[in-house]
């Protein structure tokens, strides 16, 4: 991976330029939201913008054409054949989904910028630091807000887990589990191609553990990561295991495949002092040691928490609430997947040295010999 530079110091603003009021064409009116990329994410992103009284669909823009009008026809919107074209016809365009490859983000994201239109940007933000610091100085120069999606955070049992994490219910958080495995045939799919993807599955879903661990621990200080057998003969790792340790002391570990699947009814479970909170696919519960189990969500809601993420990046856009995911929570995010990748390049294994008990009887001495 590239050497990580410097966040500049200063006037970054990544806390503040956290909200602004626009100028709608009518007050009141939905914020017109354009998507680019057509491909299955978008798909979802089109369908959450359907659900969302704050915003409204204006127009599709893709590379593939066809892809892009496969989307948009339907919905009875133009299609476009790149950022540049969607920007020239859509002249009161005022935000958009970026749903591009992650190496193509930065030049995209950062045209929209300019053009003073406000982009969510699907994770991760950049593959390199490089990247992502460019789309920072280009929010920063034109007054636009730039965020990171991270769909998990705006799941329903994931916000309601996180109040019950702080009203301390079960005391002091000792360890953090993440697990998100799944078989996925990955042969031919850009997420697997390097120089597209920034990676393999550490990227593709550690972007999604290493959000998810900060927004419930606060920062981590230090981790590491070791990779499993590579099966489906692809050039980037496909099972990894990431253990980590937040700066508030508390212990993680994540694991991450393309090629098992873990029969687990949860995707996070926090252990604390006296409880503990299970996030699951299908249902949410939590119990103290001494309780039994009390269910507080019906699990997860893809559809909802892509329409949630939607609705509080419109109303950002419009000044009635905060981003829910900072510029700074993007850029932390790909700090931490760079020091992933930096701690797989290196060898965290001790060889354990073989011994070999020989048992000697000279008098009374039992003899041992390292071999």
């Amino acid at each position: 991976m590239p050497e990580r530079p410097n966040i500049p110091n200063g006037n970054t603003n990544l806390e503040t330029d956290m909200v602004r009021k626009i100028e709608t064409e009518t007050p009141g009116s939905p914020v017109r939201f354009g998507i680019v990329g057509a491909g299955g994410i978008a798909r979802a992103y089109a369908e959450a913008l359907q659900k969302t009284p704050t915003a409204t669909l204006v127009a599709i823009a893709d590379i593939n054409v066809s892809a892009a009008q496969s989307l948009a026809e339907p919905l009875g919107i133009p299609a476009y054949a790149s950022a540049q074209e969607l920007i020239k016809g859509q002249p009161k365009l005022e935000a958009v989904v970026v749903c591009t490859p992650p190496a193509t983000h930065p030049d995209i994201c950062c045209t929209l910028l300019h053009a003073g239109i406000d982009v969510l940007c699907e994770k991760p933000l950049s593959i390199d630091m490089d990247g992502v610091l460019q789309m920072v100085e280009a929010a920063e120069e034109s007054g636009s807000l730039l965020t990171m999606a991270s769909k998990f955070r705006c799941v329903a049992d994931v916000q309601k887990a996180k109040e019950l994490l702080d009203s301390g219910a079960i005391g002091d958080v000792v360890h953090f589990e993440n697990v998100f495995t799944s078989y996925v045939n990955m042969a031919g799919r850009w997420n697997s191609k390097p120089g597209i993807s920034g990676g393999g599955v550490l990227i593709d879903n550690g972007t999604h553990s290493l959000d998810l661990a900060r927004y419930f621990l606060g920062p981590i200080d230090e981790l590491q990561v070791i990779e499993g057998k590579r099966t489906q003969d692809l050039a980037v790792e496909e099972t990894v295991a990431i253990f980590f340790h937040s700066r508030s002391g508390v212990m993680g570990s994540i694991d991450l495949s393309w090629t098992i699947r873990k029969e687990v009814p949860y995707y996070i479970q926090i252990h604390g002092s006296e409880g503990t909170i299970s996030l699951g696919w299908r249902e949410s519960k939590w119990k103290r040691h001494d309780g039994n189990w009390e269910t507080f969500g019906p699990g997860y809601d893809k559809v909802g928490a892509f329409a949630a993420q939607i609705e509080n990046f419109a109303k950002a856009i419009l000044g009635e609430e905060p981003l829910l995911i900072t510029m700074e929570d993007g850029v932390a995010s790909v700090r931490a997947i760079e020091a992933a990748y930096e701690s797989l390049s290196r060898n965290p294994w001790v060889a354990i040295k073989g011994l070999d008990w020989r048992m000697a009887r000279s008098g009374d001495t039992l003899t041992k010999t390292m071999r």
